[in-house]
């Protein structure tokens, strides 16, 4: 299954392309074949974690590099794909939020006049972020890192009748250019000293000092700069909140597992070329983050925007656990959180369907009308918690809050 990873980016290119052109005409304008699509990246990612886990191998590496293009005599660049452990967990936890997101679509967004191109554009999201995770060289993950932030404006300006959703995703588009120039920046610095820029070539070439001291830690700001945008650190964190405006499921599928996720992979997957006073930057980064975001969670009365600074915060989490030396520590709850909260936002997107409303304060009493929401936001929480005893207050809390009435 391995040596066909290459497939799994292209398929929902493919569905995005019939999309476009017989989308409408398509039964049901076409959403089977998109869910079918995603479904099938699943399929193959579960095939590919399995390989890769079952005889653990910390080491485990699958590289295919083939030339893409060369400019002169000297600048060559790669194509290819690269598969570690870390990949075969980022497949895992994209494809599956992917097609959890796409199935709940289908029921959400059921009657809205450009419902085949919601699909579209999801499948384009898709394509960006699973080449985004294949990607083997800072290149391509760079292209991929900015197709990402293109579909994300689509995506969270869907409803772009709406003057909030048009503000929203323009600020999106702005705040996030500010961290990719940065992004840029960081890899002209490793191009210009190294001369390659596929991960490998780049680690082995900063082991034999060919970049090292101030101009290896600035380089890896410049990356990390990247990761401030996309996973909204501190103070690049003012768009994702207003990123709320775009339909429930963007929300799960951008602001709670993969493209916020994007930022905390990237500093894993380069984690070699950051120096202790990067790593400084980094703790601290995260760190600012995870308080000030929190505490500003504490004033929100919309359902959503809790959950989005909540979001900042846990990525906080993960930045200042990556900063500490936790690289494993960081990416294991990358992956724990891509599945509770997108449990959590899907939930808030069935709240909103029924209550049509977004603040909490219209909400109460719903347990004995939505047991099915409610049951599944009291597994949410059960399933985050470790603490066994907290686990049963939590579930205390949430089942007065469902009982009480309306305020």
């Amino acid at each position: 299954m391995i040596r066909y990873a290459y497939i799994i980016p292209f398929l929902p290119l493919l569905s995005f392309f019939i999309n476009i052109a017989v989308g409408k005409r398509l039964p049901r304008k076409g959403d089977w074949f998109f869910l079918a699509t995603i479904a099938a990246c699943l399929a193959m990612s579960i095939g590919i974690f399995y390989e890769v886990f079952r005889a653990y191998d910390p080491n485990f590496k699958y590289h295919v590099v083939l030339p893409w293009m060369s400019v002169g005599d000297r600048a060559v660049f790669n194509t290819g794909i690269l598969i570690d452990n870390l990949t075969a967990v980022m497949l895992l936890v994209v494809t599956g939020v992917s097609t959890l997101v796409h199935l709940f679509s289908v029921g959400y967004m059921h009657g809205d006049p450009r419902y085949n191109r919601f699909f579209a554009y999801l499948s384009i999201f898709s394509f960006s972020m699973l080449g985004l995770v294949l990607a083997e060289s800072f290149f391509f993950i760079y292209i991929f890192w900015e197709l990402v932030g293109l579909s994300s404006y689509l995506l969270i300006g869907f409803w772009f009748e709406k003057k909030s959703a048009a503000d929203a995703c323009k600020k999106a588009f702005i705040v996030n250019r500010v961290g990719d120039f940065g992004f840029l920046i960081g890899i002209l610095i490793i191009y210009a000293t190294c001369g390659v820029l596929g991960y490998d070539d780049v680690f082995l070439a900063i082991g034999e000092g060919k970049l090292s001291g101030t101009l290896l830690t600035l380089a890896g700001i410049g990356v990390f700069a990247g990761a401030i945008g996309k996973s909204a650190q501190f103070p690049l964190h003012v768009w994702l909140p207003d990123a709320m405006e775009g339909p429930t499921p963007v929300s799960a599928l951008i602001h709670a597992a993969t493209m916020v996720a994007a930022g905390v992979y990237l500093v894993g997957r380069v984690y070699p070329i950051f120096t202790p006073d990067a790593f400084l930057v980094i703790a601290y980064i995260g760190l600012i983050t995870l308080f000030i975001s929190a505490t500003i969670a504490l004033t929100q009365n919309d359902i959503k925007r809790v959950l989005a600074y909540s979001t900042i915060s846990q990525l906080g989490f993960m930045i200042m656990g990556l900063g500490v030396g936790g690289f494993t520590a960081g990416l294991a709850h990358l992956t724990t959180h891509a599945a509770f909260k997108a449990c959590l936002f899907l939930g808030s997107g069935s709240i909103i369907h029924a209550v049509h409303s977004q603040d909490i304060r219209e909400m109460g009493a719903l347990r004995k009308k939505m047991p099915i929401s409610c049951i599944s936001w009291l597994w949410t929480a059960w399933i985050t918690e470790p603490e066994p005893r907290k686990r049963h207050a939590l579930n205390a809390a949430w089942v007065a809050r469902c009982a009480s009435p309306a305020v």
